[in-house]
């Protein structure tokens, strides 16, 4: 009846989405909430992944799915040990570090753990692909100007590649997306920027707590010396200064919402404050594209396309302000929203017709 199909988990702080699929083909998906009283009795994050597991096969069961009939289990990538793009196969190494939490504390490490638990039951691999810590640039992008102090590859890596990966399909002219050097920008809560050259993420700004551009709700790089003058200050906690790097920083910290639907339609209105902030944001966005350009112009003279994807990409006034300042770098292509569900099963389905190759996690 199916060919491949596959079974994808994202968990989230607060929900869990689950998604089947037949090849790339979507059949089902489900968004299954979390009340805070129903986590708060788990200590630790890697402690919720049985209570998960449960909802989700019933989820499954629930819309007419035999769970023995799925041909492989694809999670969310975790905060594990840096590794290349890909597909990775869920090994006792990696699920150790993802029960400590090895790069961080976060419900995306769920997503390993509830695969491989579901994967051992029916007897199929249970994989990851393209987690957030993937870091394939060279050691020059890993200096930051102190030893103490290297830059750490933190990105939307999984959205990134599918929406590069779709690009090619669709524009490449017989190129896949290792044949190409693409720019993609993701605009969402946080905002990444990274330099594709020839299938691999050769640079990025870490999108989670303290490099490149402004977002929403993430201060993004800030003047060294007045953050230091901060900490010290005796005005704020550690967590307090924590929060206004990420949580409350960006437009949360100059105009008190997230929402960049909010910021939009108040400009429009002719809100100048919000206006000039949504306009600031897109300036220093352009500039992390003009820095990724520099990046790919050292290895080739020829730049395929700027593909901008997110949530914030659906914004048209934000998009046309940002594509007027990096139009002359490159074709630009728009990809709004973004489909964590989509990316993965796209991984496991090429790892299944054999285009992707199984990595080891150790």
């Amino acid at each position: 009846m199916y060919n491949q199909l596959i079974l994808a988990i994202n968990p989230g702080s607060t929900s869990t989405k689950i998604a089947v699929f037949d090849g790339e083909n979507k059949l089902f998906d489900k968004n299954i909430k979390h009340p805070a009283e129903d986590l708060k009795v788990f200590e630790h994050i890697a402690d919720q992944y049985a209570f998960r597991k449960e909802l989700c096969l019933k989820e499954v069961a629930q819309a007419g799915f035999n769970i023995k009939d799925f041909k492989i289990v694809i999670g969310r990538g975790g905060l594990t040990k840096s590794t290349e793009g890909g597909i990775w196969e869920v090994t006792p190494e990696m699920i150790h570090d993802l029960q400590i939490g090895y790069a961080g504390q976060h419900a995306c490490n769920l997503g390993g753990l509830i695969a491989n638990e579901i994967a051992k039951e029916i007897g199929v691999k249970a994989v990851i692909a393209d987690a957030g810590v993937t870091d394939e640039r060279e050691e020059i992008a890993k200096l930051s100007g102190h030893p103490l102090m290297p830059r750490n590859s933190i990105f939307h890596c999984l959205n990134q590649k599918a929406i590069a990966r779709r690009y090619a399909r669709e524009h490449g002219e017989g190129k896949k997306y290792e044949d190409l050097n693409l720019i993609v920008v993701h605009l969402g809560g946080g905002i990444s920027v990274g330099a594709h050259h020839l299938g691999k993420v050769i640079d990025a700004n870490q999108a989670l707590d303290g490099d490149g551009p402004f977002s929403p709700e993430r201060s993004g790089s800030v003047p060294m010396t007045k953050l230091i003058s901060l900490c010290f200050s005796g005005k704020y906690t550690e967590a307090q200064i924590r929060k206004m790097i990420v949580g409350e920083g960006g437009f949360v910290a100059y105009l008190g919402t997230n929402d960049a639907l909010t910021v939009e339609i108040k400009a429009k209105e002719g809100d100048e404050k919000y206006a000039f902030i949504q306009s600031a944001m897109a300036y220093q966005v352009a500039k992390e594209v003009g820095a990724q350009a520099a990046v790919l112009h050292g290895k080739v003279k020829k730049i395929d396309a700027i593909l901008i994807t997110g949530g914030i990409a659906y914004g048209k006034p934000f998009v046309k302000e940002l594509s007027d300042r990096i139009d002359w770098i490159a074709p630009i292509y728009v990809y709004p929203g973004e489909d964590e569900m989509g990316a993965l099963a796209m991984n496991a389905s090429m790892y299944l017709n054999g285009e992707l190759q199984l990595q080891q996690y150790k």
